[in-house]
């Protein structure tokens, strides 16, 4: 099972979303779980996301049951920030020991990213990786089921996530 997470932060809660999926190909979830939270959101630090996102990460994917392990979890954001900086991706991998994929769709400088370009778009997604070769993640996500930039199912999570 592959598992896709996003989180969307409001000003007094903050919407987490969980879409699962057998195959990086699929075109459809095989289940989906979304967490609200009533209580404001830590406030955002600049190269310390990590904290601001972790909990609500870890907290899903507590009451995520499935009787498929878990082959990749696929964040947005970056695996690492850099040689000697861990990023959201690294911390969550300390956390639960199974391979993170990082999908980000904007550049970090000091990041080391394999460039993924989807669809029509000229715009790359930029992919790291932990627990699993960068290669074999950035044709994960390249393989995806959707037409666009965004695969179908990291655009279902954020879908969840921001409610719609």
């Amino acid at each position: 099972m592959i598992v896709a997470l996003d989180v969307d932060y409001g000003v007094v809660s903050t919407t987490t979303a969980l879409v699962a999926f057998r195959a990086w190909s699929d075109a459809a979830s095989a289940a989906e779980l979304v967490e609200h939270t009533t209580a404001p959101p830590a406030a955002y630090e600049p190269g310390r996301f990590f904290q601001r996102e972790l909990p609500y990460l870890l907290a899903i994917l507590d009451r995520f049951t499935d009787p498929d392990p878990t082959d990749a979890i696929v964040v947005d954001g970056y695996v690492d920030l850099g040689p000697d900086r861990a990023g959201l991706g690294r911390h969550l991998f300390a956390a639960r020991n199974l391979p993170v994929v990082g999908v980000a769709k904007t550049h970090f400088a000091g990041a080391i990213a394999v460039e993924v370009t989807r669809g029509t778009s000229a715009r790359p997604l930029y992919i790291t990786a932990v627990g699993i070769e960068v290669a074999v993640a950035a044709a994960g996500i390249a393989a995806m089921h959707g037409p666009y930039r965004i695969p179908t199912l990291l655009k279902r999570a954020d879908t969840l996530a921001r409610g719609r």
